[in-house]
């Protein structure tokens, strides 16, 4: 009994409750400052009385009696400690084991026809309770939680609960503090800065059956791929999940790109930190509407034909007091030595990946974004933080693994998990790393020793990239080897290359910002740029923003510059990305062999004089297009280049273009090739290449 009243019962049920024997039953409750209380069985009341000070009353009524009711005060309320456990012996079982591949159905809130069962993983805890809307969020209110054997769980049923009703787990830890904790598993929870979680079941009617059995036939790398990222909150400021799935929608389908990837959707308490602290990895962001009003997003994207990638962030979690930090009182999701469980970048908790129901809590996160909102991909987070134990870290501030070596063996084994499982269940979606480093075999599967990504950001090609083009043109011809650098790795690994939000903040200038030159040689620039970029082989990644050629740097605090669409030469920007985006789509030659070397051949990738590359992109049944780009300041007249065929070829795209904001040079629409051999190619043609400019050419 007084363990039940300081709370550190790991079994309350064993005193309140019904306890039938010798022909009679004990019914105990707990109502902390009731006065009169009674059970009632059927038509019968029957008065109880107090046991103890705290507010524990009994009463002894003859024969078994299970179903009752608890009056307080002349209420009506249902007891908890009436219901057994919700979960079962397989249940815990594979949380025990970290197997349970569906974890969200066994942890959290979840809501049954006369109530909530609330089930939280806590083994080092001394005592759990339940507080909420329905107990009250005094110092004494809520329900005592039972300890559900070995496996750490514990768990209480409370009748009536409503939905939308905000709890949080008052937790007895270890060290003997009590601490208000926020549900792991949370499905909903308060806008922030609040920080309880939210009673939540979903109602949502899917309309994206034919996207769900289209995804699962698909082939990601043998398909287009062109990505835009987006930050939910700074896209239009103001804007809910239900009006960014009409207008955003709207926007990419008019742009044609075929994916979205939103920056962190999780919940997180710091909006500066764009999500990448998560504290509620179960729980879309309550700032835009509620888990279905982003179900509606996903699901209008969807009917629109556009794929949805989330990032994701398993690398580390934030220190706040009321989530996932100590949360037992112990470090429980976090590593306990902080030379592996703290990162020194960032202020954060590392997760302790060899610790099995750790690894289940992130295998299942990953699992319950596709399988609960139909999302298409994850793109993972700080890859290389989780790789290297050293990562960040001087000597002396690292622990070797077992073999002696920098490797973090659990973090790549729990990555390796993540992939494969995600595979298994959910065919034709993509598994995205940004990864910065040269660890070999990212895209590698794993049954052939790989980490099991279908895809790795490309962050070489977007360094070398960057710097060759924030170089003024006379200069160019000293780096050509950073704008080509990229094709002798191409195929190593199965890339996107990035132009991500990492690149356009934090004083690096936006995209147009990085470029050399007065305004127009800045927008040639872009151009350019976008133009080499869509045809090199990879899928690509186009920050918010970047289409708009925006002149200031990104920040979350503030939305897109949307009125430099009524400026004709940064609309000339957005234009072209829409027709880069519609072509790519319509060129197999751009897209299906991208992890292959036989879907590209060097033209000429030595014109250093003349800061020029060209090369041809070709098609499993031998299609072709043809990228020449100039990044130097001046056209080049007469410039002859090898075409794998004589005949007509349309220019198909041409950045130079009047509409695009460009001075016009160009071939009018076409060029004739000959049957005179160059470049090792059996025809050739003489172009005029417009400075600063990039022409896309395929055969009719």
């Amino acid at each position: 009994m007084e363990q039940l009243i300081t709370g550190e019962a790991h079994d309350p049920h064993a005193v309140l409750g019904a306890h039938p024997g010798d022909g009679r039953t004990t019914i105990r409750t707990m109502r902390r400052g009731a006065g009169d209380v009674a059970v009632l069985v059927g038509d019968e009341r029957h008065p109880m009385k107090r046991v103890h000070d705290a507010g524990v009353f009994e009463a002894v009524l003859p024969g078994e009696v299970l179903d009752y009711r608890v009056e307080v005060d002349g209420a009506v309320h249902d007891d908890p400690y009436r219901y057994p456990p919700t979960l079962g012996e397989l249940d815990l079982h594979l949380i025990a084991e970290g197997r349970h591949e569906r974890l969200w159905e066994a942890l959290g809130a979840r809501v049954f026809d006369e109530g909530v069962a609330f089930t939280v993983w806590a083994p080092n805890a001394r005592g759990v309770r339940v507080v909420g809307d329905f107990t009250g969020w005094g110092p004494d209110d809520g329900w005592p939680m039972r300890s559900l054997g070995s496996s750490g769980v514990w768990e209480v049923f409370v009748p009536g609960v409503p939905g939308g009703a905000r709890y949080k787990y008052r937790i007895l830890g270890a060290d003997g503090h009590w601490r208000d904790k926020a549900d792991p598993l949370a499905a909903r929870t308060e806008v922030p800065p609040a920080t309880a979680s939210v009673v939540h079941t979903s109602a949502y009617e899917w309309g994206d059956a034919d996207w769900l059995a289209r995804r699962a036939g698909r082939r990601p790398h043998q398909e287009p791929m062109s990505v835009y990222e987006v930050h939910l909150g700074s896209w239009r400021p103001g804007l809910g999940y239900r009006e960014l799935a009409e207008q955003l929608t709207g926007y990419v389908t008019e742009l044609g790109f075929t994916h979205v990837e939103f920056l962190p959707v999780m919940e997180h308490p710091f909006g500066g930190s764009w999500g990448y602290q998560v504290t509620g990895y179960y729980a879309p962001t309550a700032r835009f509407g509620d888990p279905d009003d982003f179900r509606y997003l996903v699901d209008r994207l969807h009917q629109a034909g556009i794929g949805v990638i989330l990032d994701w962030v398993p690398a580390h979690f934030p220190k706040d007091e009321w989530a996932l930090a100590r949360f037992d009182g112990t470090p429980l999701y976090e590593h306990p030595d902080p030379r592996r469980g703290e990162h020194p970048d960032w202020g954060t908790y590392v997760f302790d990946f060899g610790r099995r129901e750790v690894r289940n809590f992130l295998v299942a996160n990953a699992l319950y974004w596709l399988a609960e909102f139909h999302v298409d991909g994850l793109r993972v987070d700080a890859v290389a933080s989780m790789l290297y134990l050293d990562y960040s870290r001087q000597e002396g501030q690292w622990v070797p693994n077992v073999h002696g070596g920098r490797e973090n063996l659990e973090a790549i084994a729990f990555l390796q998990e993540v992939n494969a499982t995600v595979y298994k269940h959910h065919a034709g979606t993509v598994m995205v790393a940004e990864e910065s480093t040269a660890w070999p075999g990212v895209t590698r599967p794993t049954s052939e020793g790989g980490l099991g990504f279908g895809f790795k950001w490309n962050m070489g090609w977007m360094h070398d990239t960057l710097l060759y083009t924030s170089k003024d043109p006379i200069y160019r011809q000293h780096h050509h080897h950073q704008l080509t650098f990229s094709l002798a790795y191409a195929w190593s690994e199965n890339y996107v290359l990035p132009i991500s939000h990492d690149e356009v903040v934090h004083g690096k200038g936006s995209l147009v910002g990085k470029m050399p030159g007065d305004t127009w040689q800045r927008l040639a620039n872009v151009r350019a740029l976008l133009a080499y970029m869509w045809a090199h082989p990879g899928k690509q990644l186009l920050f918010m923003g970047c289409e708009l050629a925006d002149d200031r740097e990104w920040s979350e605090e503030r939305g897109l510059d949307w009125y430099l669409t009524h400026d004709p030469a940064r609309a000339g920007v957005q234009r072209l990305v829409g027709d880069l985006n519609r072509v790519y789509r319509a060129t197999p030659a751009l897209w299906a062999q991208d992890t292959e070397p036989a879907g590209f051949r060097w033209i000429a990738g030595d014109d250093v004089a003349n800061n020029t590359v060209s090369f041809v992109r070709i098609a499993p049944d031998g299609g072709t297009l043809v990228c020449v780009a100039n990044f130097s300041a001046r056209p080049l007249e007469g410039y002859r280049i090898g075409l794998p065929a004589a005949g007509t070829w349309t220019e198909v795209l041409n950045t130079d273009a009047h509409h695009y904001g460009g001075s016009g040079v160009g071939n009018l629409g076409a060029v004739q090739a000959e049957n005179v051999p160059w470049h090792g190619m059996v025809a050739s043609a003489e172009l005029r290449v417009p400075p600063l400019g990039v022409l896309w050419l395929r055969r009719d």
